[in-house]
């Protein structure tokens, strides 16, 4: 008689954070079903796996990718693709993914209080400075509350008996995605020193954020599955503890670029704050994640310098996926 192996189930396995994930748990013992709106690339690794496209807001979809997991990470989102960390305010379909598919997995969950990894965003506090997890939610963007808004129904879940939820809130991530769909400001701003192009910093670039490399990102949500029972029912914050200066990022990023390129870096140039910036896109950030690894060990591996190198290296053709899904 063959052991049981439990079915893991991660939604958006081709985006940034979730193709890291995937080439993660690909390496266990379990049976891996990796869901995306294109079929995904089935990763190395003893796990058995399958892969499905599946267009998640379409009705039955999600029952039918997570129904009989074990364990869901729910790693889809939608954004404002010029501005990546905001939902656009008149785009119909924010609320049906960044609410209702998290919605449509706690109704199709089948087992006995499955695991469900939910990744949230240190933004949805709404509040700048020093963020802990302990403080009182106060969400600025549309974005942000419809992140809350599914938080919130897991959390609900979870006291109910339901599932066993977790979310993890993560700062501003980098990388590379192996689809080679690239966006937020890391992505941006080697977009235009690769063009030549001047990067634009508001203001004097002083606020200080905090940049969680992808690899470093994915294991802390893989560790929040193996730690899931002590973690279950309330979010937790996640991040390097070592924010930077926007100026001093942009600067290291167009240090990187001349470095591949051969040629001198492009400048900085400060420009005012567009209509859409918020007061809080002024203010510094800084994650204090003490309470995470305090549970589950985890702590940030990847080097800013490291990881703005290898993303660098990823956006120069004809470079492709390999360099992106290294899980160290």
């Amino acid at each position: 008689m063959t052991s049981y192996r439990r079915l893991v189930v991660v939604l958006g396995a081709t985006g940034l954070i979730g193709s890291q994930v995937a080439a993660m748990l690909a390496n266990r013992d379990i049976r891996l079903r990796l869901v995306a709106s294109h079929e995904p690339p089935p990763p190395a690794g003893g796990a058995e796996t399958e892969t499905v496209a599946a267009d998640l807001t379409a009705p039955g979809q999600v029952e039918s990718a997570a129904a009989d997991a074990d364990a869901v990470f729910h790693l889809v989102a939608r954004h404002d693709g010029a501005r990546a960390w905001r939902v656009a305010e008149n785009d119909d379909a924010g609320e049906r993914i960044n609410v209702g598919i998290l919605g449509d997995v706690l109704a199709a969950t089948r087992r006995a209080r499955p695991v469900v990894v939910f990744a949230g965003s240190t933004s949805q506090s709404g509040v700048a400075g020093r963020i802990d997890g302990t403080e009182r939610d106060r969400p600025a963007s549309l974005y942000d509350r419809q992140k809350l808004a599914a938080e919130t129904a897991l959390m609900r879940a979870t006291s109910d008996g339901l599932v066993r939820g977790v979310s993890v809130r993560l700062p501003t991530v980098y990388g590379c995605r192996p689809d080679g769909a690239e966006r937020g400001v890391v992505s941006a701003m080697i977009r235009r020193a690769l063009a030549g192009e001047p990067l634009q910093m508001w203001g004097d670039g002083r606020m200080k954020r905090d940049l969680l490399h992808a690899r470093d990102a994915a294991r802390a949500l893989v560790s929040a599955l193996d730690h899931a029972d002590a973690l279950a029912g309330r979010h937790w914050v996640v991040g390097t503890g070592r924010p930077v200066p926007v100026a001093t990022l942009f600067g290291l990023v167009a240090a990187a670029v001349g470095e591949r390129t051969g040629r001198p870096p492009v400048p900085l140039e400060s420009v005012p704050p567009p209509a859409h910036a918020a007061s809080g896109d002024l203010l510094d950030v800084e994650i204090d994640a003490s309470r995470f690894m305090a549970v589950t060990g985890w702590s940030p591996r990847v080097e800013l310098g490291e990881g703005l190198s290898e993303t660098v290296a990823n956006a120069l053709p004809p470079s492709r996926a390999p360099r992106c899904t290294s899980t160290r």
